[in-house]
């Protein structure tokens, strides 16, 4: 058993959405974090442009859901366009059950300064801006890093259980380690160019994928007054002219943009990766984000999938540390998150070869053959609720399936609930990231969950009446959604993922010592206006 006392019990390097998200998530469960970041500031140029409804349920679980949510755009709709600007198809996606809206549009900036001044709430997460992580080694008992203050050149020495690579795709921590990033990269490169919008447009408040054959493009609104154009460089052109002033404009034009709408910010030129680590834990080690896979941006989810690991990955290291769960559970990560990411890429891929289709036979096909599907209504109800979405379910990890019970390794969906009090809140809020046995009833012992601490309460139907011990689902979601998966009690881990269920009994937990006291609570941060 490891017994070194060390000087924080996690250390993460990258300060980006994933560092950030994981700073808060460990702070709120009361571990000692360092946060090792190079820039001195944020980043200024908008790389992500929109998130989805699962990312801001694990932002909810920092307190700092409804403060981000300020910043975004939600409930625009998606346009796939011909040459002609012609819609063959369109659609709003319908929420997935997480309790948010499925898509929102992000100004990245702003956001993470939110989540930094979240970050900001906890004196047990010790923020080193401006240093380089000169060196990292680990042994059976931590793991030290070396953080080099770039501004005067001193040297920081920090010692660490663990240690979280969020450190991008480039991720100087996965190639110290050896670590392949199998993949590949496309040869088509891209031009962004982000604006800031002086007048708006008819236009100006939708997605939309230009699929013209001659030259694809997206138009995407970004919130806080800002606009975003990619392009594809085309053979023979010179990626330089193309950043320039005049070049931009030529491009704006051919979508009707005048310097009387809009303000150009900046512009670059970036390559689009499909590559997966092929390790996510080494040791002590843990690859999150662009450090552990790298997908194209076309639905959006780049981002959002390494927020998904800080969520998965998090709650796993304060248990193991808290001594509740045993080390080899911290295995579970990959394992439960490679499977989701890979799926994710691949649909990423697929739409990605719907836009940017440069065959104008193929372009015309497609265009008919959406038009009349978009007619039938089992397809458009697919597009509409998101059938083509990777679900976020694990097949194997951390889960009881001695059961075989198929709500094993699903996330419960997160309506509004009434608790015994009679107040209304969601439902991820009364769970308050502990270990939870839900249960329709009759309440039975479930002796060994109840001995661990482990809270148990009752869904009641809507138009119950509050009491203690109970939630009423005021919006008959959680009972019908048991009654499906053919379970009357379930146990969720701090995710919200059913770790077991069945009709009447359920498994043995998998702890080493009872779950601690619930997460964190402290005030939110002030609202912050951040400008390019």
């Amino acid at each position: 058993m490891n017994t070194e006392q060390h000087d924080h019990d996690v250390i993460i390097v990258g300060y980006g959405p994933v560092g950030v998200t994981a700073a808060n998530l460990l702070g709120g469960m009361g571990l000692r974090v360092a946060v090792v970041e190079r820039d001195a500031a944020i980043y200024p140029r908008a790389r992500a442009i929109s998130t989805d409804e699962e990312t801001i349920r694990i932002w909810q679980a920092t307190g700092l859901a409804e403060r981000l949510k300020e910043d975004m755009l939600a409930g625009r709709p998606i346009d796939f366009v011909d040459a002609r600007g012609r819609s063959f198809l369109s659609l709003a996606p319908a929420p997935r059950g997480n309790g948010h809206p499925p898509q929102l549009f992000i100004y990245q900036p702003a956001m993470e300064q939110v989540l930094r001044d979240g970050v900001a709430r906890y004196p047990n997460v010790e923020v080193l801006l401006g240093h380089d992580c000169a060196s990292v080694e680990q042994d059976a008992d931590g793991v030290t890093v070396t953080a080099r203050d770039l501004a005067d050149d001193t040297v920081r020495t920090l010692r660490g259980a663990y240690l979280v690579a969020a450190d991008g795709g480039s991720s100087p921590i996965r190639t110290r380690l050896g670590v392949g990033f199998d993949g590949r990269t496309y040869h088509d490169r891209w031009v962004v160019i982000d604006t800031k919008i002086k007048r708006g447009w008819d236009t100006v408040d939708r997605l939309r994928f230009h699929c013209d054959p001659a030259r694809p493009a997206v138009d995407c609104p970004t919130p806080l007054g800002h606009h975003r154009w990619e392009f594809p460089v085309l053979p023979g052109e010179d990626e330089q002219d193309l950043v320039s002033h005049d070049y931009i404009w030529r491009l704006l034009r051919r979508y009707g943009r005048t310097p009387d709408e809009v303000e150009i910010l900046r512009a670059v030129i970036y390559s689009h990766h499909v590559r997966f680590a092929s390790r996510w834990r080494i040791g002590r080690i843990f690859l999150a984000g662009d450090a552990a896979h790298a997908m194209p941006p076309w639905i959006g989810e780049g981002m959002s999938s390494g927020v998904r690991d800080a969520g998965n990955l998090c709650w796993k290291l304060a248990a193991v540390l808290r001594g509740e769960l045993p080390d080899d559970a911290l295995d579970s990560y990959e394992v439960e998150r490679k499977p989701h990411v890979r799926e994710m890429t691949a649909q990423a891929v697929r739409f990605g070869r719907i836009i940017t289709e440069r065959r104008p036979g193929l372009t015309a096909v497609r265009n008919a053959a959406f038009r009349v599907l978009t007619r039938v209504p089992a397809f458009r109800a697919y597009l509409q609720e998101a059938g083509w979405f990777p679900a976020n379910a694990y097949r194997k990890g951390l889960l009881d399936r001695r059961g075989d019970n198929r709500a094993v390794g699903r996330q419960l969906p997160q309506p509004w609930v009434r608790t015994h009090g009679g107040d209304r809140a969601r439902l991820d809020d009364v769970l308050a990231g502990r270990w939870t046995v839900l249960h329709t009833g009759p309440t039975r012992a479930w002796s060994a969950w109840a001995a661990s601490g482990v809270a148990c309460l009752r869904v009641t139907p809507v138009g119950s009446a509050p009491a203690p011990g109970t939630i009423v689902d005021t919006e008959d979601v959680l009972v019908p959604w048991l009654r499906r998966h053919r379970a009357t009690v379930l146990a969720l881990r701090p995710d919200a993922i059913v770790y077991a269920a069945g009709d009447t009994s359920l498994a043995d937990p998998p702890f080493v010592t009872a779950p601690g006291p619930p997460v964190d609570e402290r005030p939110l941060p002030p609202a912050t206006t951040t400008t390019p």
